[in-house]
């Protein structure tokens, strides 16, 4: 099940999509029902993981019912938003890709099998978060080398603390997308990774969260990135240095990890700043992320 978060008419609503082109709006659809067992109609995916398990067997009950007519509407025909209301920074990985690692290795000037012992984390703050189709800032009064990073990101959707590499999935509510986009300079000049992937619009998500029931394996998906219909990053999650079971370990290791939370994975090679020349983004550019089963994240860079 593939869920969205969308306004209609100004307000807030939870979707489900169809196919790759039709929406229910779960809202509408939930709101004249009795028998739901809701306290309150969920209007966002934030509302819909804090209902937990029971919740979503809920909405899946309801859909076993004939829909009624006009129940679907055309995904161009709404205003998609950011799948999730961040009230705290997206927990990301850095470095987690072999070849991504050599490849930003030997761009620097460094051993190419200069590898992390561990796990490399850094966050982007909620300000920089938006959604399918908004545009992304190019600040080229920043930086001379916005560039871009695909990766699929798991969304929490069960509290933990010091969650054990086998109960992790446990904690997973589903799985989005993320662009880590970054300014490249800032990342090195200021000798840690805040400033250069923090900035406004830099981390687009979306354009749903699968639940993880449809996902068999979340270390097994394809990911890949274009740039104006020129295939730039291509790779699988088998790839991960780190699996998503030992992530959440991980990171959730003296640390809380609540529902809404989101944890980007890390990214494969093929970034713009490594090519030779370097390519990095440029005003009018729409890159596209792509992850197996989830679906694509289009943006378009603006001045």
């Amino acid at each position: 099940m593939k869920f969205l978060s969308f306004v209609d008419q100004g307000e807030p609503r939870l979707g489900l999509l169809l196919g790759d082109d039709k929406v229910i709006d779960l809202t509408a659809l939930l709101a004249p029902r009795a028998d739901h067992g809701f306290d309150a109609i969920p209007v966002n995916i934030n509302e819909l993981i804090s209902l937990g398990e029971e919740g979503f067997a809920r909405i899946q009950a309801c859909l076993q019912d004939d829909l009624p007519v006009g129940a679907s509407r055309p995904l161009a025909d709404v205003e998609v938003l950011a799948p999730l209301q961040m009230t705290k920074n997206v927990f990301c990985v850095g470095r987690n890709y072999r070849d991504h690692i050599i490849e930003g290795n030997l761009a620097r000037g460094r051993p190419a099998n200069a590898f992390p012992e561990a796990i490399e984390f850094f966050s982007k703050p909620p300000t920089a978060v938006v959604g399918h189709g908004a545009k992304v800032r190019r600040y080229a009064e920043l930086t001379d080398s916005l560039d871009y990073e695909v990766e699929l990101a798991i969304v929490i959707g069960k509290r933990g603390t010091n969650i054990a590499r086998e109960d992790a999935l446990s904690h997973v509510f589903g799985y989005t997308i993320v662009n880590d986009i970054t300014a490249r300079n800032l990342q090195q000049r200021h000798g840690q990774w805040l400033k250069g992937k923090g900035l406004d619009t830099t981390c687009p998500m979306g354009p749903v969260v699968v639940h993880r029931s449809a996902i068999d394996n979340a270390n097994n998906l394809d990911v890949s990135l274009s740039l104006n219909g020129e295939l730039r990053q291509s790779d699988n999650t088998s790839s991960m240095i780190f699996s998503v079971e030992t992530i959440i370990e991980q990171l959730s290791a003296g640390m809380t990890l609540e529902p809404g939370d989101v944890i980007a994975t890390g990214t494969p090679k093929g970034v713009g700043f490594a090519m030779t020349p370097p390519s990095c983004l440029a005003v009018g550019d729409v890159v596209s992320a792509t992850v197996q089963h989830i679906g694509t994240l289009t943006n378009t860079i603006t001045a």
